[in-house]
């Protein structure tokens, strides 16, 4: 096993909610991300996967710290980068970068490709002379697959596959270590996004790249992650490998979630049972006592009501043994971590 190049311990995400207009006060917070622990391995890709909502956007934010974590703590490659200033934190940025959801809105319209592809480039090395810098954008469109002299057009003379491409390149200029793809190709054609994710696996191939990887789309994580965390209402309930997530789903929104994946075969998919969540997802501003899971879960016990589940393996849960000692989901045993 690898060194962790991330490692997020105990994370915490609150946006306080206010009321008033000259005079503000504090009436409560909304807990986006509540008690989140996690390790990203170098070379590997760890996914997040949950219902719209669940807290998987807004942990890959504080990662990056493009938002301010409430508490808990961030190690990039060693180093504590929770409470760096914006002039500490500029070497790590440089290390870390996002690709975005959205290629339609995540590129400036008003700027060529050359300028959007090269700007991490004059802003983290402006000394670099022109020349070089020309000369990086275009092995940067080349590497996605996009030809060189398409530096010089706009945005939008591009299809979403080709503007992602251009998102990914962007990500890709400053060499960075961590890459972050948030709903990377979810916002594509089921063609385009093979072709998307096929590049990107063949990127961290061959710049050795480690993935934070959000979706809700399980086909798609099935076949990019080499461990799948799995958040509901701000918290992890379930982290294992991903060939030992989809053969034996522990925790009960888990197994809801995979069971609700089309099967390709018609008869299988008429003769199978597919239980449904029951219910609508709690506000993160008032959540549920006890398990967060227990007003939708079909397993619920009395002590989910009022207990938060400790952690047994991998699973936050009270259907299993309780807490002997164990961390946090991910930070386990090894079998599953």
């Amino acid at each position: 096993m690898t060194d962790p190049l991330i490692s997020v311990s105990d994370l915490k995400v609150h946006f306080p909610v206010t009321e008033g207009v000259l005079i503000t006060r504090q009436t409560g917070s909304v807990k986006a991300v509540d008690g989140v622990s996690f390790d990203v391995r170098k070379g590997e890709t760890l996914s997040l996967v949950g219902e719209s909502g669940c807290g998987k956007s807004t942990t890959a934010l504080a990662v990056l710290r493009m938002v301010e974590p409430t508490a808990g703590s961030i190690h990039f490659d060693g180093e504590n980068i929770t409470t760096l200033d914006r002039n500490a934190m500029r070497p790590y940025r440089q290390r870390m970068q996002m690709v975005y959801q959205d290629p339609f809105s995540s590129l400036n319209p008003r700027m060529k490709v050359a300028d959007i592809v090269g700007e991490p480039l004059r802003v983290h090395r402006p000394d670099q002379p022109r020349s070089d810098y020309r000369k990086r954008v275009r092995e940067l469109l080349d590497v996605v697959g996009l030809l060189p002299d398409m530096a010089d057009r706009y945005p939008h003379e591009f299809s979403g596959g080709q503007r992602q491409r251009i998102g990914i390149a962007r990500a890709l200029a400053l060499q960075p270590d961590l890459l972050i793809c948030d709903e990377a190709v979810s916002a594509l054609d089921v063609s385009i996004q093979a072709q998307v994710i096929n590049l990107l696996m063949t990127l961290q191939k061959e710049f050795n790249l480690t993935y934070l990887f959000i979706s809700h789309d399980l086909s798609v994580v099935r076949h990019v992650s080499d461990r799948i965390a799995v958040m509901y209402l701000g918290q992890i309930v379930e982290l294992k490998k991903r060939d030992d997530l989809f053969a034996n789903p522990e925790h009960p929104y888990t197994r809801t979630l995979l069971n609700a994946v089309p099967v390709a075969n018609p008869d299988l998919e008429a003769r199978r049972e597919q239980p449904l969540i029951i219910g609508e997802v709690p506000s993160v501003r008032n959540p549920p006592s006890g398990c967060r899971f227990h007003p939708r879960c079909p397993d619920v016990l009395p002590e989910c009501r009022t207990t938060a589940p400790g952690v047994h393996g991998n699973v936050a849960c009270h259907l299993y043994a309780p807490n002997d000692g164990a961390t946090l989901p991910g930070r386990t045993s090894e079998g599953g971590s």
